[in-house]
């Protein structure tokens, strides 16, 4: 392209830029003239002069006009320093290649392998590259020689401008993006381009997952996005926000053409946004007439293009073909959206690597649109890869391709494509929000009995792949949003899962922990008290509570199967169940505990609690008492042996100081001190002693289920507690294994002050406590989860928990300044988790899923936080 009269140049966002021209053509003065302009940053230019004094003191050897020895010694050393030079600088180009960033090299670049090597380098970064040819007369270059403080003399100087004469024509095709020879740089102005791939998010994006067809779906997503439709036909946003289409709008579904046409309209209105798939590249070489095999639905397109010439005639028809083609063919790999510049979401087809972010090429396109893939199975189906593992660049990454029965968000990466061509939904991403709307399929339009979402459920059982785990991940939860899972937590839990769990298939859900209130008690002598976990409540806007019986036992989740064949459908082999701790661990050893479930399978048979409830299955949490089923080592080891020393130490001590006083020894503060010191290590030792009894088979344990989280047909998150209560009480009712929880409801300030006198009675007596509870399992104050319950503990109980003595007040001020933040957040975030978890078994989706949900829950309870809370 020859520049004669003044116009523009636009640098790239990103590449190479090579200057071409003999010495004395202009190129620096240019580049210091850009750079003064603010059109370049110093940094982004390059020079080879630069880089010889980097390595070498100088840009320039002189070696004309001495004797032979000399001048050859001079030349060789000019030649190894250039060669070193220009090393450097190609180490230097690539890195900021790799890194997306703007370089102009600044060398005379006269001979074509010079010139290849950053065509090479450009194409292999993926980034593009662009020649700057300076034709300056001769008759300037040498003017200008002769002003130089190293003159490159007149021979060399007019070699130079011969041999870029010679070049010329040929520059053009050396595979320069674009090149352009300017004979006068005075009539060019220069400018800065954008990156073509950025855009604003603005007041925010909704990105809809693969749409294949499906426009009555796609309507339905866009409307409850709360899109609204103008005369036009085009559909605004009050809130300004924009639609953003992961690819393929097309093919396989009943209405491809509308929903191509769709986007097309609307991106040219300036309201959407669409990149290119892999339906969409071969549909649009199709419209140009290029030889494909049209199949896996697009042969569907090209019905609906016959049907649309039918209607429309030729002519219109001929006009949609080379819209569609020039609009499909020109889709962008991937589209990136953020805000000063800083990216927060890519919008990609299959898969992207973080490298490729930001960059153009025909493999990045390839890349986009297909994934990472490794050949074909047996079926002829491609083998995907999880190209997801290896992003790390911070950016959310959206994409599609994939069906899959449910969003799924793993490493910062959100897959939206839900199969709604398959019967299954239609998935649209809102950010910043971070939320998702989707609508079902209103049937299965591609018939396919071994489509992706089939081929899904087939693989359920498949262990998880660990790669995707070990180094940290992301657990989308419903309830709370993201739950961020860090990579030093994950790896003891795997671990733990590997060898020493129940099976991973069995292994549903992890009981969250629990906090006490946010703010301690300000009754005097009082650690907690159900006044401040009441005011919580109270200040979250919960109008009722339940105030449950807190049993000192252990933590137990039960999954009771109607019968051994109907566990297959659920966790892959025959099986009645399984009771397991919190930290997933058996409950019971083998003989008892197959003892345990064969009994409460008996109790629900013989009661027909599975055939009047219609499930093939009970999930329950509970606690198993006594509490030395599973805390007989700690009791021995942490409480008995304590009590004990301290009961003789302290009784011994009090003996001596009633001697002592008895001869007129003035100690009587000191004996009244250890007096009160004795008394709390009696309490001591009755606190712990009260939850303790030897069991001899099934008739000592008891079982206090206080949630049922789901039957095979749905979870019950949404149930209120005195719903769970009563569920409790009818299966105290079925079984002697199972045991009643004492209630109450909080309404009012009379039942508020009666749950308190309970609570005092209760504790005085030496039972743990009370948990109160809003009236449902889940609730949330503006939109964020509150507390699913708050445990408050009585003072006797509390002396096994923070010492004998932790009542002196000394200690009690200090104990009072306790943080329960870390706590609260826990409880929060595992209760999503635990959520999350059940719904994704209750729909039957993957041991990969599901797991994903337990091991974050493991991980929250591998964090450091004080285990007295």
């Amino acid at each position: 392209m020859s520049i004669s009269s003044e116009r523009t140049i636009e640098f790239p966002h990103a590449g190479l830029v090579v200057l071409v021209g003999a010495s004395n053509s202009g190129k620096t003065t240019l580049l210091d003239k850009l750079v003064s302009e603010g059109v370049l940053l110093k940094t982004e230019v390059v020079s080879s002069d630069h880089f010889r004094q980097l390595v070498g003191d100088t840009e320039f050897i002189d070696w004309r006009g001495l004797p032979r020895l000399e001048s050859d010694v001079l030349f060789y050393e000019y030649q190894q320093m250039s060669a070193k030079a220009f090393e450097a600088m190609d180490t230097i180009l690539a890195m900021r290649c790799r890194l997306n960033k703007l370089t102009v090299v600044d060398a005379t670049h006269l001979y074509a392998e010079d010139r290849q090597k950053y065509v090479q380098l450009a194409a292999k970064a993926h980034v593009p590259v662009i020649a700057l040819v300076l034709d300056v007369p001769e008759s300037v270059l040498l003017e200008r020689d002769l002003g130089r403080e190293h003159p490159r003399g007149r021979q060399r100087v007019k070699q130079q401008a011969q041999l870029l004469k010679r070049n010329l024509r040929g520059i053009r095709q050396e595979g320069f993006n674009a090149c352009y020879i300017l004979k006068d740089v005075e009539k060019i102005n220069f400018a800065r381009g954008a990156q073509p791939l950025f855009h604003d998010i603005g007041t925010g994006i909704d990105i809809i997952g693969d749409i294949h067809g499906c426009y009555r779906e796609m309507l339905e997503v866009i409307e409850q996005l709360g899109y609204i439709e103008d005369p036009e036909g085009l559909y605004h946003h009050p809130d300004g926000r924009r639609l953003v289409s992961v690819g393929d709008v097309m093919s396989r579904g009943p209405a491809s053409l509308q929903a191509v046409q769709f986007w097309k309209k609307h991106v040219d209105a300036g309201l959407a946004y669409m990149i290119d798939s892999n339906h969409g590249w071969k549909i649009g070489r199709y419209l140009d007439g290029r030889k494909v095999t049209l199949n896996h639905g697009d042969e569907r397109f090209a019905a609906e293009l016959t049907q649309y010439e039918h209607q429309a005639g030729k002519a219109a028809a001929e006009q949609l073909r080379s819209e569609l083609r020039d609009f499909l063919l020109h889709a962008p790999s991937h589209l990136i959206f953020g805000r000063n510049g800083l990216r927060h979401v890519v919008v990609t087809h299959a898969g992207i690597k973080d490298h490729f972010i930001g960059k153009q090429s025909a493999r990045i396109s390839d890349y986009c649109r297909y994934g990472d893939t490794e050949g074909q199975d047996a079926n002829g189906k491609p083998i995907r890869k999880d190209w997801f593992v290896e992003h790390e660049s911070g950016e959310i990454v959206v994409w599609g391709h994939d069906p899959r029965p449910q969003p799924t968000l793993v490493n910062q990466t959100v897959n939206i494509d839900q199969g709604v061509v398959f019967g299954g939904m239609l998935t649209a991403y809102r950010y910043p929000e971070k939320e998702f709307v989707s609508v079902p399929a209103h049937e299965n339009y591609a018939n396919d009995p071994d489509s992706p979402l089939v081929r899904w459920q087939k693989k359920r059982f498949s262990p998880p792949n660990l790669r995707k785990l070990i180094a940290g991940y992301s657990v989308l939860t419903e309830s709370y949003g993201e739950v961020r899972v860090q990579g030093e937590s994950v790896k003891s839990d795997i671990d733990a899962v590997s060898h020493v769990t129940v099976p991973m298939e069995e292994l549903v859900y992890i009981p969250p922990t629990m906090s006490p209130a946010p703010t301690v008690s300000a009754e005097e002598g009082y650690l907690e008290h159900p006044r401040e976990a009441l005011a919580y409540y109270r200040g979250q806007g919960v109008q009722t509570m339940v105030a449950e019986k807190k049993h000192m036992g252990s933590r137990a989740i039960l999954l009771l199967f109607k019968n051994e064949q109907a566990a297959v459908e659920y966790v892959g082999y025959p099986t009645l169940g399984t009771i397991y701790s919190r930290s997933g661990r058996p409950f019971f050893g083998p003989d008892l505990g197959k003892q345990v479930l064969e009994k409460l399978n008996a109790d629900l048979q013989t009661a027909g609690y599975f055939e009047r409830n219609q499930t093939d299955f009970v999930l329950l949490d509970a606690e198993i008492v006594p509490w030395n089923l599973k805390a007989r080592e700690l009791i021995a080891a942490q409480y008995a042996h304590v009590g004990e020393a301290a009961l003789l130490d302290r009784s011994k001590l009090v003996d001596k100081l009633k001697q002592a006083k008895a001869i007129g020894r003035e100690v009587e503060d000191w004996l009244e001190e250890m007096k009160r010191k004795y008394a709390n290590a009696v309490t001591f030792q009755e606190a712990f002693q009260k939850y303790c009894w030897d069991v001899d088979g099934l008739d000592e344990i008891r079982i206090a289920p206080f949630h049922t989280l789901a039957h095979s047909s749905r979870t019950f998150f949404d149930q209120s507690h005195m719903w769970h209560m009563e569920q409790n009480r009818e299966l105290a009712g079925l079984s002697t294994l199972f045991m009643e929880t004492e209630y109450r409801v909080i309404t009012d300030e009379a039942s508020e002050e009666e749950v308190i006198r309970w609570w005092s009675e209760m504790t005085e007596d030496g039972h743990e406590g009370i948990v109160i509870k809003p009236e449902r399992f889940l609730m949330k104050n503006r939109d964020k989860m509150i507390q699913s319950a708050i445990k408050v503990r009585g003072r006797k109980y509390l002396h096994i928990i923070y010492g004998m003595d932790y009542l002196a007040p000394e200690n009690l001020k200090r104990l009072k300044q306790r943080r329960t933040n870390k706590k609260e957040r826990h409880a929060l975030m595992g209760g999503a988790l635990g959520m999350e978890g059940v719904e994704r078994f209750v729909r039957k989706d993957t041991v990969d899923r599901i797991h994903e949900c337990v091991l974050a829950a493991l991980s929250l309870e591998s964090e450091p936080i004080d285990p007295r809370l």
